[in-house]
């Protein structure tokens, strides 16, 4: 298994239009010690026990109440993401992403309780998502359109998560094109939440394989929702070895493409052993490969020697023997007492030669 190192960076901004920000972020850069810090250097730490959480939030309702969710859903897995209750939940991946979604769902209860108790806030709710990294992978969990992206040096920038809204629901359907998705005027619509009273929070899972230089992305839609996939590539690229470099410079191109939404950005940057890893195997599979050609070879050639070999007796033996009917021949040819056997011996020797120089 390969060892992982990480450098993290988050931040948030109200906007330009906004007059209060209803997003909301948490990370921790130790579960085990439960140290909800964010980090401001930007070196690269161990990973621990329990690995590294980054969370992001985006509230709805209006006024107070969307931060107030978003508020609540971070509170709650702040709450239950501790040591005495991840001992059990890192068991393996089935009981990971179980973890996850339970927690998501307590977030959701403790949304609506709240709502219920204080009628300021009826009606409010929030997305969220989530990247839990432990050993080599990034447990991702979402409901709403708040999103996990990993920018990954073979393949590019991709999409972890999978918008809960309607616009996806209608690429789901064959009816809207991918590319049409973020331009659509009903983008904005969310199918599923934290804090709907008419639905229970319906999260989903998934989990990715880590790789060397990978950055995990989380951002509410004041990032996705107003710059193209391509604007966030190009600032990753450029800005890829420094996350709290990249992290601002993804916040100010949401600000330069119109900033009329709360944005907010977590990264991790992995680092991993892999790449030493992957050289070795791929030199050991060369080596193997060439071991494998070697023998085919030294087989070939000693088979082509056997052939050359034999090829050379048998033509040694063809020209001994043509020599020795000739030298016959001229003495049958030359003895006065054999002239009636004359035109027989011609025929025969020509036939003989003939079938000898088919043969060598």
């Amino acid at each position: 298994m390969s060892e992982v190192r990480f450098k993290l960076a988050a931040g948030t901004n109200v906007g330009l239009i906004r007059q209060n920000n209803e997003d909301n972020f948490v990370v921790c850069s130790d579960l085990s010690t439960s140290n909800w810090l964010i980090p401001q250097a930007g070196d690269y730490a161990d990973l621990g026990q329990f690995g590294v959480l980054l969370v992001v939030a985006d509230g709805m309702g209006g006024a107070n109440a969307g931060e107030v969710a978003s508020a609540i859903a971070v509170e709650t897995i702040q709450n239950q993401f501790v040591p005495e209750q991840l001992e059990e939940a890192v068991a393996n991946d089935k009981s990971i992403q179980e973890f996850m979604k339970e927690v998501v769902k307590s977030a959701d209860l403790n949304i609506l309780h709240h709502s219920q108790n204080d009628s300021n806030t009826q009606g409010m709710g929030t997305t969220i998502v989530m990247a839990w990294i432990l050993n080599n992978k990034a447990y991702i969990c979402w409901c709403g359109d708040s999103r996990c992206y990993v920018l990954n040096k073979r393949n590019g920038l991709i999409q972890l998560s999978k918008d809960h809204s309607y616009v996806q629901e209608l690429v789901d359907k064959g009816e809207l094109s991918a590319e049409l998705m973020h331009d659509h005027p009903l983008s904005n619509v969310i199918t599923r939440c934290l804090g709907d009273v008419d639905n229970r929070a319906n999260p989903e899972t998934r989990i990715y394989q880590l790789h060397n230089d990978d950055i995990i992305m989380l951002c509410s839609d004041g990032l996705c929702g107003i710059c193209h996939d391509d604007q966030i590539l190009d600032v990753m690229i450029n800005h890829n070895e420094d996350p709290i470099e990249c992290k601002n410079e993804l916040i100010s191109a949401a600000l330069s493409a119109g900033g009329y939404d709360n944005v907010t950005v977590a990264l991790a940057r992995i680092q991993t052993d892999e790449e030493e890893e992957e050289t070795a195997a791929e030199e050991e599979t060369a080596e193997e490969e060439n071991t494998e050609e070697d023998k085919k070879e030294e087989l070939s050639t000693t088979i082509r020697s056997d052939i050359r070999r034999r090829s050379h007796k048998l033509r040694n033996f063809m020209l001994f023997l043509l020599i020795l009917i000739i030298a016959g021949g001229a003495y049958i040819w030359f003895t006065p007492s054999c002239s009636p056997l004359k035109d027989q011996i011609t025929t025969t020797v020509t036939n003989i030669i003939t079938s000898i120089k088919q043969k060598i």
